[in-house]
């Protein structure tokens, strides 16, 4: 098998590792949120003020997952778009006998 071939078969068992892992996060990250906001709608006990921060935060957490998702995907797309360009310039040579 060429080399090239290998390495982007890594790369596409790579981003398939990447993509579970992150969609089992983001499962837990979901989960943790609803834990999380059940608790504070019960807690009489904590200010407004600290609901709020809570919520910000968990706002932020989410475009932050959500920026590292486009970014590593961009970054995967970047090399599938490197070896495509490589794959159409490279032309075999061929040896005439």
């Amino acid at each position: 098998m060429e080399q090239k071939q290998i390495v982007i078969q890594m790369m596409e068992f790579n981003k398939k590792a990447f993509d579970s892992s992150f969609s089992a996060m983001s499962e837990l990250q979901d989960q943790t949120e609803k834990l999380l906001m059940n608790f504070l709608e019960k807690a009489d006990w904590v200010p407004e003020e600290g609901k709020k921060a809570w919520q910000d935060w968990i706002v932020n957490c989410k475009k932050s997952r959500h920026d590292f998702k486009a970014a590593a995907d961009d970054g995967y797309r970047k090399v599938a778009e490197f070896f495509e360009q490589a794959e159409k310039t490279q032309t075999p040579a061929k040896k005439k006998k």
